[in-house]
């Protein structure tokens, strides 16, 4: 009698057999991690199966609506593999189904307004599709859901007001919503009191932080990155204390930073904010980097970056991200092997590197922020490429007190962590966006440099990068601001995000990170 059939991490090829409801007392079925192909076969609408996972595999087209048909069907996970078309409606008949994972597909169009009969879910992930129109008031309906992933999606906002009736949630994980630009205030969670995990990041959210958030004492994660928050860190803040990762980074928040949190040892990030009382970029486990009363980069100021005051301009600088120190082509690169963390930045002679974010759901180490190479490269590939930094939310690179300049930014990627075999591998897309000075750029062709920082963050979740800057110093009669210098500066990087948000970059083998842009955030499983 075949209740299970699991066959995982096999590196199996071909498609699904059709005829499962030959097998009546069938159950479970868990082809993960294989190197299938193919889609759903429609013949298995007629099993009576509790569980069907096929992650991170090859299989394309729509999901059958037959699929609708399994009655005893509790959990139904396709994630990570190229599944396009709509959603049917059918699946909306699964009345006994918890767990409905589909993120990182191809998925289109809106949410079937049949989902809210999906009254028994307890974990519903879409994060990393194309799905189109604002997240569904059906939602609400989902009053036993305990864990809600929407990243990346596809989705606009605003979050919808109905979300204020699912109590029960420990995990909600929503950012990078589509829009309009149009803000929208914080959502309605105050009764959201079991959350452990809570990240609102790249929403679109206005206002200030309301007082609620600081009640939820269950918190581990707080990640309310990239929005347009303003106003001080409320006091009830303090409520939450006892989060270990804090990400507020990118927002508009003022005044003073609470003593608690510069004392607790906790790792919090509230780089690019208004804060103006601290004079150090980096104090404990806290990224100050970007306060408003330190200094200038692309308009904001940072004295941290510059004390001691520069006492020359560079010209050129050069960075092996991620790896040891290397000679190639005679320019020399610094290392750049500090261990990094959820909210660190790393200053060197004229450049300093900043890391936001955690790995989450990771079953590598978590606190492992570079990554060496476990692929077959080529036998001339460049000792550079042998080892990677990571950084799930953004990882942003500054050179300091260099000679302004129009620079040009150029890009080149090497692979050091999926295998190019047919196996599971192999399997992974990659996503991140280049923000030069500030400004998300497609052609690489860097603002004039006026303040003395270049500034270059890759947001994604893995980043291997050789950053090189070279250019002729100004001759004595030329204007070091008014003539166009011949400035090169070089990243080569191997990119492979939750999460959230990250992240950040989407990667396969053993764990995945979610897509984000400048934002982030990340899904793994």
């Amino acid at each position: 009698m075949l209740k299970h059939r699991v066959l995982k991490t096999q590196n199996l090829q071909g498609s699904l057999p059709p005829d499962f409801n030959r097998f009546p007392y069938l159950q479970v079925i868990d082809f993960s991690r294989n190197y299938l192909n193919g889609s759903i076969p429609r013949e298995w609408g007629a099993t009576q199966m509790l569980d069907i996972s096929i992650i991170g595999n090859r299989f394309t087209g729509p999901i059958p609506k037959e699929i609708g048909n399994i009655s005893t069907l509790v959990n139904f996970t396709v994630e990570f593999n190229q599944f396009s078309g709509v959603l049917p409606p059918e699946l909306g008949n699964l009345s006994r189904l918890e767990k409905l994972h589909l993120t990182s597909n191809n998925f289109t169009g809106q949410l079937p307004a049949a989902f809210e009969k999906l009254t028994t879910l307890k974990d519903f992930r879409i994060g990393d599709n194309q799905f189109t129109g604002e997240i569904p008031n059906l939602i609400q309906k989902w009053t036993n859901l305990q864990k809600l992933v929407i990243q990346g999606s596809g989705l606009s906002g605003p979050i919808p007001p109905g979300i204020a009736v699912l109590e029960k949630m420990t995990d909600l994980r929503i950012s990078d919503l589509q829009g309009n630009g149009t803000g929208a205030p914080f959502p309605p969670l105050a009764n959201m009191t079991k959350l452990k995990t809570l990240i609102l990041r790249s929403c679109n959210i206005i206002g200030r932080i309301p007082d609620f958030v600081g009640e939820f004492s269950s918190l581990k994660t707080l990640d309310l990155s990239f929005n347009k928050l303003d106003g001080e860190i409320p006091d009830s803040f303090l409520g939450v204390k006892q989060a270990t990762y804090i990400y507020l980074t990118g927002n508009q928040l003022n005044g003073t930073v609470p003593d608690w949190i510069i004392t607790d040892g906790k790792s919090v990030d509230l780089s690019y904010n208004n804060f103006g009382n601290e004079s150090s970029c980096q104090q404990r486990n806290i990224n100050l980097f970007g306060s408003a009363s330190m200094g200038n980069v692309s308009g904001r100021t940072v004295p941290c970056l510059r004390s001691p005051p520069c006492q020359k301009k560079f010209y050129s600088f050069h960075i092996n991200c991620g790896g040891k120190e290397a000679t190639i082509e005679g320019n020399l690169y610094e290392e750049d092997t500090d261990p990094a963390g959820p909210s660190r930045l790393y200053q060197r002679s004229n450049w300093a590197v900043s890391t936001t974010g955690h790995f989450m759901d990771d079953d590598r180490n978590p606190d492992s922020y570079i990554w060496t190479n476990s692929t077959k490269l080529s036998a001339n590939t460049s000792s550079l490429y042998m080892d990677a930094r990571l950084s799930p939310l953004s990882l942003t690179y500054y050179g300091l007190c260099m000679e302004s300049g129009n620079y040009t930014v150029s890009l080149h990627f090497a692979e050091i962590m999926f295998t190019n075999d047919n196996t599971s591998s192999s399997l992974g897309r990659r996503f991140f966006d280049i923000y030069i000075q500030g400004k998300l750029h497609q052609t690489i062709n860097a603002d004039w440099i006026l303040f003395s920082t270049l500034n270059v963050m890759l947001c994604r979740s893995v980043i291997n990068s050789l950053l090189s800057a070279d250019f002729k110093p100004p001759s004595e009669n030329s204007s070091s601001t008014g003539t166009s210098v011949g400035t090169v500066v070089g990243i080569v990087a191997a990119a492979v995000v939750f999460v959230f948000l990250i992240l950040g970059i989407l990667w396969w083998k053993g764990c995945f990170g979610q897509k984000i842009s400048m934002r982030h955030g990340e899904e793994q499983y």
